[in-house]
């Protein structure tokens, strides 16, 4: 396997035991539909909270979370709209992002961006 593979997989694994530990249920990883995926589908409280985990080995060039394109954005809004009629679920749902990062000692560091993609206009 790729090398940014297993840091993309070692990302995801951070990001979901961060939410656990923040009393979020798992409902399901690497969800897929079409050519679209969901990286965590979590439950916190009464919502449903889809996950886009992006990781960097730098900052030099752009955030992790500028990477999730508008167009990125339409295919998992597609997908998890997919997943809630799969599962016959009635909640609201919010997106979140997860940007890992490492820090200056090359330690894993995790930012939480709740209500991710409030401000996409999918027009």
């Amino acid at each position: 396997m790729a090398e940014h593979n297993d840091f993309g997989n070692l990302a995801e694994k951070l990001a979901a035991d961060y939410l656990t530990g923040k009393n979020y249920k798992i409902l399901v990883r690497n969800f897929r539909y079409q050519r679209a995926e969901i990286d965590i589908v979590a439950e916190f409280e009464d919502l449903i909270v889809v996950v886009e985990v992006k990781a960097r080995g730098t900052d030099l060039f752009m955030e992790p979370q500028e990477a999730v394109t508008k167009k990125k954005i339409k295919a998992i809004v597609l997908c998890a709209d997919h997943f809630m009629k799969d599962r016959n679920l009635d909640k609201e749902v919010r997106f979140d992002i997860i940007a890992v990062l490492p820090d200056s000692a090359g330690k894993l560091q995790i930012t939480h961006i709740e209500d991710a993609f409030q401000s996409f206009d999918a027009n």
